[in-house]
């Protein structure tokens, strides 16, 4: 590489970032098994160092420095703290509620039985070959952490593709979105459990406390604020709580979505979430997929770590098929709108990456079983439209 200044390089890197997915995914026409956004996660792993970097260690170091890395870092940060947040505002408990019988069957069993599956399969890799597990990971956590990583539903791509399927609005869609709204609290609230750290409970019991009683004063606030001004502080209030979360030991991304979880989105109107949606979607998360794919790693070999991926998928999809089956029968559904159902929660993308990140940071799982779950999470989703959509045919819809 000749000789360039760190700003060069930055803008090379984002040059490949943006570029390379966007003319594949435009080129190849991938949408109807993966989206923009899963092409951009296929090419954060393609650019990591087990693709790239193993095919020209040069290029790769070359343009990837420490110091590009670092400036990359920052944007991934605030990139996947506003995702986060935003997926927090965009809960709508309410409607959960509402037909609460239905949603707490059926979420609760759409998410119950994946996790038991993953479960197993994580504590078939552990017992193999204990080098999944991370260095700060007792049994438990790893084994918890792996089946959650099989249950998780991401609720904004999911989002996205019952748009792309015409069904977002639809009494289908809508009945989707609420069992993966419960889903999310249940995952989030597990993984709160996982990161529990006894050396600093008095850290995260002060967090607690003042979270609720911030809470309480910060929807006061929002309530009495023009809506010029709502988003301005919600921003701020969002850094705040991201950043007590992470200073008690859970982790800042943990903070980001409490923080969105107790704001009313009718705050904002669901028309300019939308739109800060797909802003940060399109402006900002690509670096945080080539900051993931950065983190992958493949040294107890490749086959190694697609046979991982290959038994999480299997766990989550038929975790999640079997867990919707049950509820279809207690709630007499018909087999065909079960199986949709179950192929839309089998959604991860996004979630699954942020939830894998976390484990990874908090040293709970390796970075090859990072590797393993980001595979993992990629196949899952790609499968979701092509399975759905003749499925919504046949039920006219």
């Amino acid at each position: 590489m000749p000789h360039l200044s760190p700003t060069e390089l930055l803008l090379i890197a984002l040059l490949v970032i943006y570029v390379l997915p966007w003319l594949f995914w435009r080129l190849l026409k991938t949408d109807h098994y993966a989206p923009l956004v899963v092409v951009q996660i296929g090419f954060g792993i393609v650019l990591g160092p087990g693709i790239l970097g193993n095919a020209l260690p040069e290029l790769h170091a070359g343009i990837f420095t420490p110091v590009v890395m670092s400036g990359l870092g920052g944007i991934a940060i605030w990139a996947v703290m506003l995702f986060v947040f935003l997926a927090g505002i965009e809960l709508d408990l309410k409607a959960a509620w509402h037909e609460r019988r239905d949603t707490l069957t059926t979420a609760g069993l759409a998410l119950l039985v994946p996790l038991i599956f993953g479960s197993i399969a994580g504590e078939i890799l552990f017992r193999l070959d204990p080098s999944w597990l991370g260095s700060a990971a007792s049994h438990w956590q790893f084994v918890l952490g792996t089946g959650m990583a099989c249950s998780i539903t991401a609720l904004p791509i999911l989002v996205l593709f019952l748009a792309r399927l015409n069904i977002l609005h639809s009494p289908l869609g809508q009945r989707v979105l609420r069992y993966a709204s419960l889903d999310d609290i249940a995952i989030w609230a597990v993984l709160a459990l996982i990161l529990l750290d006894l050396q600093r409970i008095g850290r995260q019991l002060v967090f607690a406390l003042g979270f609720f009683v911030l809470t309480v004063g910060f929807r006061k606030l929002m309530g009495r604020l023009r809506e010029a001004d709502r988003l301005a502080v919600a921003l701020m209030w969002l850094i705040l709580i991201a950043l007590a979360a992470d200073w008690s030991g859970l982790h800042y991304m943990v903070g980001a979505f409490l923080a969105g979880a107790v704001i009313d989105s009718l705050w904002f109107g669901r028309e300019r979430l939308e739109a800060l949606r797909e802003h940060v979607l399109v402006l900002l998360m690509p670096v945080f997929f080539l900051s993931t794919g950065l983190r992958t790693s493949w040294e107890m070999g490749g086959t190694q770590v697609l046979i991982a991926a290959l038994l999480l998928l299997v766990a989550s999809v038929a975790g999640k098929l079997i867990g919707v089956a049950i509820a279809a029968r207690l709630r007499g559904w018909p087999r065909e709108e079960a199986l949709i159902i179950g192929w839309l929660l089998q959604t991860k993308a996004l979630i699954m990456i942020v939830f894998a990140n976390i484990l990874l940071d908090r040293a709970l799982i390796s970075s090859t079983m990072f590797t393993a779950l980001l595979l993992m999470a990629v196949m899952s989703t790609m499968l979701t439209i092509p399975l759905v959509t003749p499925r919504l045919k046949r039920l006219g819809l």
